[in-house]
């Protein structure tokens, strides 16, 4: 017969969950990178991006520029943002990444230094049912930021991509790593340092 009491109970840090040691930050590096820098988001009101923004704020950049196609969560973010008095060097910009006019106006007026771009559809089923807008936005709205990037001496641009992109079994998985290979192809295109990130499950 098993009781339970209140000194049996622990408190438990989500480092225990992890099944290995918290990986610590380079924040010097960071630091370096980010501050006093033009940085732009890409999906930035996305479960990813958002929390990209969140992390760079902290780093002082000259101007964040958040960039999304979702009306209302982008308003819901910036909403987030000031609430927390961090939107001071933020500017909010609707706009899609497959519009090359639109990104064009946006890199020629803001020419950011630091790209994050974690805009993507990313949900499988949904881009099994949909594989045109998977191809459009995660395959040719990737080569749209990439070209500008170059073109605007960017000095950075981090891929934001999906283990899913590993051996490929779906539309999602298949154009990610199509986006990934546009993108390690741009290394030597330019003065742009191109970095790609997969992100899976994240605890």
């Amino acid at each position: 017969n098993c009781e339970l009491n209140f000194k049996q109970i622990k408190k438990v840090n989500i480092e225990y969950l992890l099944g290995r040691k918290p990986i610590k930050l380079d924040e010097k590096n960071i630091s370096q990178t980010i501050n006093n820098k033009t940085v732009l988001v890409t999906g930035a009101a996305g479960s990813i991006g958002s929390e990209i923004v969140r992390q760079v704020v902290n780093y002082n950049p000259a101007k964040i520029i958040l960039l999304d196609q979702a009306e209302s969560a982008l308003y819901d973010f910036e909403m987030e943002l000031i609430s927390l008095g961090k939107n001071k060097n933020a500017e909010v910009v609707v706009g899609d990444i497959t519009q090359p006019d639109r990104m064009e106006r946006l890199f020629n007026h803001f020419k950011p230094q630091v790209v994050f771009h974690a805009a993507a559809y990313k949900h499988v089923p949904l881009m099994e049912d949909n594989p045109t807008e998977a191809v459009n936005t995660n395959v040719y709205g990737t080569k749209v930021l990439i070209d500008l990037a170059l073109k605007y001496n960017a000095e950075r641009f981090v891929m934001v991509s999906t283990d899913k992109a590993v051996n490929p079994t779906n539309v999602m998985g298949a154009s990610k790593r199509i986006a990934e290979i546009y993108t390690q192809s741009s290394q030597s295109a330019g003065k742009t340092k191109f970095i790609t990130t997969r992100f899976g499950n994240v605890l």
